[in-house]
Order: C-alpha cells, then structure tokens, then sequence
C-alpha cells in the first residue's frame, strides 16, 4: 500500500510539474506585478482552449498531490 501510494505521489508530482510548465504566462513576473500586471490577476478574462484545460489539470492535479501526500504521512 505505502508503494503504491508513493508510485502514484511521484507520477502526481511529475505531472503536476509538466502542466505547471506548459502554461503560458501571465505577465512578465514580478515587474509585470508591479507595473500593473496585476490587473489581468484579477480582471474577468477566461481561459480558454489549451489554457482552459492546462488550468484545470493544474488544480486537479494539485488537488491529488495533496490527497496523496496527507495519505502517505498517515500511512
């Protein structure tokens, strides 16, 4: 059982750092921020196409990353 969740952990992990990497980003960083990149953190644009799918395996994957790790540190 520890094996298995630790397998299923790992690919989870590798995953999540694949999608995370492939999205497009959404402003030039923390100088973007600053000039007023945020404004997009908090406008009213959807996602969509390839960014809409990319964004919610990111949080499904996140999701189980953090199930799977809760299980293994019960385990």
């Amino acid at each position: 059982m520890h094996t298995a969740v630790l397998v299923a952990l790992v690919i989870v992990s590798l995953a999540l750092i694949v999608v995370v990497l492939l999205q497009s980003s959404k402003s030039a960083g923390l100088s973007g921020a600053i000039s007023g990149g945020a404004e997009q953190l908090f406008g009213k644009q959807k996602a969509r196409g390839m960014d809409l799918i990319l964004h919610r395996a990111t949080i499904v994957l996140s999701i189980l990353f953090f199930i799977l790790a809760v299980t293994i540190a019960k385990i």
